[in-house]
């Protein structure tokens, strides 16, 4: 079920957010440009894509809210690779497959699910949805994740993301081989403006935000790549998307990728966050973890070099 607003601008307005969140003071600023980003907001019946437009005089707005689903959390006794643990924090080692927090079409089996069953205290921290929730991997990328067990870890560390301080490291299998041995994108992510599933390369003034990933070639296997990437950022796909771009798409993505098959049976796209350092939200201490690679993305590395050492 969907509630719906309908608006006529009455004068030139910078901002279609800012002009909507006075509007409609019940909405939050960012709740509308969450909106914005779903394709929610139309403005003279097209998709607004951007929440910096400019409104004149005269410009109709359809707004669409969709109606709150509230969805069950319920503890799963799942297996949990524990890489870290004290009675702050959590770092896991996540498989591929395994949804973070429930949505509609994965209400349990999540992450999530099995945090409440290893951790009943943590209903609450960083919101009612995704309890303990700092970051995100995508549900086929696999490694290191942190989980906040307290109100005080949490604000830590989503400050460190923030801030940059935090050192997310990540391996991944691509396609070609690139020309340098390393290099940094730094191009800007946004919601794909026909495909509301996907990201993309989206100029800042149509509502992307700044990303920037660091990668350095870590191994070559003959037309493949093993590459280290660093985040600077964390955009949702960033990796993904910026891999693309650069016209080497990570292996096995079945959203960004080539679509071309290397024979290998994989989970998902060959991506694996390998390290991750934090500060320790009390101590200040910096913990750093090791996340093992999954037996799948050795499979594929020991059938790569196995091609190359043919090739030549």
């Amino acid at each position: 079920m969907l509630n719906e607003f309908y608006l006529q601008v009455e004068e030139d307005s910078a901002r279609i957010d800012r002009y909507l969140a006075e509007e409609l003071p019940d909405l939050s600023r960012s709740r509308i440009q969450q909106l914005i980003e779903q394709g929610k907001v139309q403005v003279n019946g097209k998709i607004c894509t951007s929440k910096k437009i400019n409104l004149k005089v005269g410009d109709r707005i359809t707004l669409e809210i969709p109606e709150a689903q509230p969805l069950e959390l319920t503890p799963q006794d799942i297996p949990l690779d524990i890489l870290y643990e004290d009675d702050q924090l959590l770092i896991l080692n996540k498989p591929a497959g395994l949804v973070v927090h429930p949505a509609p079409g994965h209400p349990n089996g999540t992450l999530v699910n099995a945090l409440l069953a290893h951790c009943p205290n943590l209903p609450g921290i960083g919101g009612v949805q995704r309890p303990g929730i700092v970051h995100r991997l995508d549900k086929d990328t696999t490694g290191a994740i942190a989980i906040a067990k307290t109100d005080i870890a949490y604000q830590h560390l989503q400050a460190q993301l923030q801030a940059k301080t935090a050192r997310r490291e990540y391996l991944g299998v691509v396609y070609g081989a690139p020309k340098t041995e390393s290099g940094t994108i730094d191009l800007p992510i946004g919601r794909h403006p026909q495909d509301r599933k996907k990201m993309a390369i989206v100029p800042v003034d149509k509502g992307g935000r700044s990303a920037i990933t660091h990668w350095l070639v870590k191994e070559r296997l003959g037309n493949y790549t093993l590459i280290h990437f660093q985040l600077e950022t964390g955009r949702t796909h960033q990796i993904r998307v910026h891999s693309a771009k650069i016209g080497h798409p990570i292996i096995g993505d079945p959203v960004y990728g080539s679509g071309r098959s290397v024979g290998v049976n994989l989970p998902g796209q060959a991506l694996h966050a390998w390290k991750l350092k934090v500060q320790h939200p009390i101590s200040g201490d910096a913990i750093e973890v090791t996340a093992q690679l999954p037996q799948t993305f050795n499979t594929l590395l020991d059938i790569l070099r196995k091609r190359g050492a043919i090739s030549y």
